[in-house]
């Protein structure tokens, strides 16, 4: 089971995995999404890699850092989840409500699309 947290838990989620290594944030949307909308980074690295693109690119992202998973409102994010814990990874999370409640919960400054 892919454990799912809300944008406004996702600083504690952090603070609770943050070691020697960055915690990612990893934006599975669109390139005109992130154009539209996108987190600023803050206590965490922001990885944009459209959902698609993951299989072939999933070697650029390290199975041993947490990664905490968003897309628009939870879908695809939750998909990439379960890949890549197919694949290994061990500390997943999908954002659940995407970048959609982000800007509700977080930072309204962020469009809603």
């Amino acid at each position: 089971m892919i454990e799912q947290i809300r944008p406004n838990a996702l600083a504690e989620w952090l603070k609770n995995k943050q070691g020697d290594k960055p915690v990612v944030v990893l934006d599975v949307r669109e390139p005109a999404e992130w154009r539209t909308a996108s987190v600023k980074e803050s206590d965490f690295a922001l990885v944009q890699m459209s959902m698609g693109s993951v299989p072939a690119r999933v070697q650029e992202l390290d199975p041993q850092l947490p990664i905490a998973i968003l897309c628009h409102h939870g879908g695809r994010s939750m998909q990439v989840a379960q890949f890549l814990t197919s694949r290994g990874f061990v500390q997943v999370v999908n954002i659940a409500g995407g970048i959609d409640a982000w800007s509700m919960e977080i930072d309204n400054s962020i469009p809603r699309y």
